[in-house]
């Protein structure tokens, strides 16, 4: 039988239970979305969600600092909409695994991780050497550098551990 640790005592989770709420409240269904209900930012109506503000605040981003954004390919939206189906779903389990000391999380997310590491390999690829490339290299990967860290962080917690979130117990 296997006991939770409890939260309390796991405080490194709180840094990744706050990567998850910030993915699955800001980046997966506002930025990421944004990109699908958008075809053409230089030329659209506003939707229904996100906000206009938030909409803005995404092109804002996007004709400053990253064209790559801005040109939207279809190998781009093809990473948004994995984001959007997968790791959205993914994140709300997550938090909800992290904060419970749930061992099933484990396999999803070294799943999840190795996935979003390659995603973020190859956008950070095109952004420095594609021909939707930066012009501000330095900004861009600062701006990405969680997406490129969290996950290598997760798979050497995930990994290390069989039982990353309980205990043996011996009632």
């Amino acid at each position: 039988m296997r006991s939770p640790i409890p939260l309390k005592k796991r405080k490194s989770d709180y840094i990744y239970l706050s990567f998850f709420v910030l993915n699955l409240s800001f980046i997966t269904y506002v930025v990421d979305i944004e990109q699908i209900v958008i075809f053409n930012p230089a030329q659209f109506n506003y939707p229904i969600w996100p906000l206009p503000f938030l909409v803005d605040m995404v092109h804002w981003w996007g004709s400053n600092f990253d064209p790559l954004q801005w040109a939207r390919p279809v190998w781009w939206k093809a990473t948004i909409w994995l984001d959007v189906v997968f790791f959205g779903p993914y994140y709300a389990f997550a938090i909800f695994a992290f904060i419970r000391g749930k061992d099933w999380i484990r396999i999803p997310t070294i799943i999840y991780s190795t996935m979003l590491f390659t995603n973020v390999f190859i956008i950070m690829s095109e952004e420095y050497w594609g021909p939707y490339a930066t012009h501000s290299p330095l900004i861009v990967t600062l701006a990405n550098a969680p997406w490129c860290l969290f996950p290598v962080f997760l798979i050497l917690k995930m990994w290390k551990h069989e039982h990353p979130f309980t205990v043996e117990s011996y009632d």
